[in-house]
């Protein structure tokens, strides 16, 4: 087994009287891609904020690298080489493709002429490279969902939190993504992802943890997770795993 290079314990994280995470405890193994998978409103996003700094936990406990980093801001995280991606992507509109991704060399190149040119390296990886001159308010879903992508990469990540990465994509512009993101954790980036496009996850994940309100109910390999009956009720409802075993059985 891989060493965790992150590791979140009894991760809990309250608005008021809700309870948007709850006692959630998972490991990420460094050098994998791992998934963060439930139902609408099972409380990932809040994890991803929690994670990148964003947001501070009621309790619990995050470790990077074997280094406790709960409650250090975002900003600090990322020096650390943490980035994350947004469900909503927000480009810089004025501002070129290459010039938006450049923004995220900066963190660590100090310099104009090598933030642009390593900006360009990542946008070669993620298929921008046609569109480096073009105003960022002129892509397509896609190329908006590539650009977000290369924005989290500019700034040199160790880990990279994917948020719903592929949603809004055609599954054409899907099987476009999938060799992409296997090709950044090909580089050595570990990659957490939540998703909601299922084939993709089975596909990309060597560990998977599903999240229902706020609480890690199952983990394993994709094979096992999609097998398991909790899991199964928790996306299709009460009885769901009984009847298609029943289904199963029938045919």
């Amino acid at each position: 087994m891989a060493e965790p290079i992150l590791t979140v314990e009894n991760l809990s994280k309250h608005f008021g009287g809700l309870r948007a995470v709850n006692d959630a405890s998972f490991t990420v193994e460094a050098g994998r891609i791992t998934a963060l998978i439930g139902p609408n409103g099972a409380g990932k996003t809040t994890v991803f904020a929690l994670i990148t700094g964003f947001l501070k936990p009621s309790s619990g406990r995050i470790a990077y690298n074997g280094e406790a980093i709960t409650g250090i801001p975002a900003h600090l995280l990322a020096r650390r080489g943490i980035a994350r991606t947004f469900q909503i992507v927000q480009p810089f509109a004025g501002l070129t493709v290459l010039q938006n991704i450049a923004v995220g060399s900066h963190l660590h190149i100090p310099g104009r002429a090598a933030a642009l040119a390593a900006a360009e390296e990542v946008a070669a990886l993620v298929g921008l490279t046609p569109m480096l001159h073009q105003p960022a308010s002129t892509l397509t879903v896609a190329g908006r969902k590539r650009l977000e992508l290369a924005r989290a990469l500019a700034t040199a990540p160790k880990l990279l939190l994917l948020d719903e990465v592929l949603a809004g994509l055609n599954p054409s512009e899907i099987r476009d993504m999938i060799p992409i993101i296997r090709a950044i954790a090909a580089r050595g980036v570990t990659i957490l992802m939540i998703e909601h496009v299922m084939q993709a996850v089975m596909s990309l994940a060597d560990q998977i943890f599903v999240l229902v309100e706020g609480h890690v109910i199952a983990q394993g390999t994709p094979q096992t997770v999609a097998a398991d009956p909790k899991v199964i009720e928790a996306y299709l409802g009460a009885g769901a795993a009984a009847r298609l075993a029943g289904g199963a059985h029938a045919g």
